[in-house]
């Protein structure tokens, strides 16, 4: 007989404190071991978080709408409805008895830390006769009909995630024995299953009184950790005029298929990048880390404040219709508060567009942990002295790069930002090969 507490867990490498969004389970409930039991928001998304332990939500010590400091204790679950009681005088009393066994921080379904232990090396889904699959699974399979025992996971350790559920139902057939493919690496013709988020509740609106304090987000707090990180990083700023017409006359050609600007520009530089892995690189204190692979941020600013960066992972190696969808879909769930840990903080390299809302010009801060952001402003139609001596109109945007002066130079920079206009003034068509 014992009383378990639940603990505030780390859903990041940058998260110091959470809040509670929603408590799934009341006081009293059955909770059964890997059952979802709270949704807290981290600095960047909403996770599930999963208990170890069967028994019963005791005392909820966090309200929803709360926060705590990760590692603080959040709730209590009692082993029997017996220590139910017992649990609620612990709480009251503000302290654990010695008999009370202290358990270690749950586990967000959709996060990226998952204990090897949910699955064999072979990728199997099944742990000591338990099926492996996050709660979101669960509820959709039971809406749509689908036999668990019959999928294949793409999650962690072969976990059955939504979209291998939805996958198998839009197939209308049972799914091949091999792991579903992630979205980065579908080829072309491969359907892409869309994910199926929760809905959040939607942040309250605060009207601005004049000289009342609004409080931060936990997004914008996020915000603030980082860009204060900054501050000691000793950076400089390359500007490059690019001419746009033959990517804007591709995009026109491609657009209808799916394709976005975003990805477009993301692709550009990831394919440049191969060429310049030091600007893909970052600083540590034991040398330059050198990235084995090309993943570009995007920053994406967020309806309720704060700014978040989904991640285009091997852009320079997934196609350009793949790479739109998956864009697309990262964006959908990163609003939605329902992006997976990696999906937000593997970036090797930024962008940040805010040419799409008309800037010509602009510096971007660099983020912690990569060594360049490329800033980029808007294409407009410019008066430019042709190689013939005449004059004529052509579509050009300003790009600014921010790097990190510890490992980066000017003329490394500049080398890369030649290269990257090259590849969109003179053969925009390889974005598509």
């Amino acid at each position: 007989m014992s009383i378990h507490e639940v603990f505030m867990p780390a859903l990041s490498s940058t998260m110091t404190e959470g809040k509670i969004v929603s408590w799934v389970k009341s006081p009293g409930d059955k909770v059964e071991k890997g059952e979802t039991v709270v949704v807290v928001e981290s600095d960047k998304a909403d996770m599930d978080v999963e208990t170890f332990y069967e028994g019963f939500l005791a005392h909820i010590i966090v309200e929803a709408g709360e926060t705590a400091p990760v590692g603080s204790a959040i709730a209590f679950i009692a082993e029997t409805e017996a220590e139910i009681e017992q649990a609620k005088s612990l709480a009251n009393s503000g302290g654990v008895a010695a008999t009370t066994t202290s358990a270690p921080e749950p586990i967000p379904a959709t996060a990226s830390v998952v204990t090897p232990a949910l699955a064999s090396q072979n990728g199997s889904n099944h742990k000591e006769g338990r099926l492996v699959a996050s709660p979101r699974a669960r509820k959709l399979a039971k809406e749509l009909k689908v036999d668990l025992t019959t999928l294949q996971g793409s999650g962690p350790y072969g976990r059955i995630v939504a979209e291998d559920v939805e996958a198998l139902s839009n197939k209308g057939k049972q799914p091949a024995t091999a792991p579903v493919a992630p979205p980065a690496t579908v080829p072309t013709s491969a359907p892409i299953a869309s994910p199926a988020p929760r809905t959040p509740a939607p942040a309250p609106v605060v009207a601005a009184v004049p000289g009342q304090i609004v409080p931060l987000t936990t997004f914008q707090n996020a915000v603030v950790r980082n860009m204060v990180a900054t501050i000691s990083v000793p950076v400089f700023r390359v500007g490059y005029t690019i001419t746009t017409d033959g990517l804007d006359k591709l995009y026109k050609q491609i657009k209808s298929k799916g394709v976005t600007m975003t990805a477009l520009l993301a692709k550009a530089v990831a394919v440049t990048l191969q060429k310049h892995p030091l600007l893909n690189a970052s600083y540590s204190d034991q040398g330059i880390v050198y990235h084995s692979d090309i993943n570009i941020s995007v920053a994406v600013a967020m309806d309720d404040g704060g700014l978040i960066t989904p991640v285009l992972q091997n852009a320079d190696a997934v196609d350009i219709y793949s790479l739109s969808r998956t864009w697309k879909s990262l964006v959908e769930r990163a609003r939605a508060k329902q992006l997976q840990p990696q999906e937000y903080n593997s970036g090797t390299f930024t962008l940040s567009n805010l040419g799409m809302f008309g800037v010509d010009k602009f510096d971007a801060i660099l983020p912690p942990g990569q060594g360049s952001i490329l800033a980029i402003g808007a294409s407009r139609p410019q008066v430019v002295a042709t190689p013939d001596g005449l004059f004529g109109v052509r579509q050009q945007m300003q790009v600014n790069i921010t790097s990190d002066h510890r490992i980066i130079y000017g003329a490394h920079a500049a080398a890369f930002l030649q290269d990257l206009a090259k590849l969109i003034e003179t053969n925009p068509q390889s974005l598509t090969l």
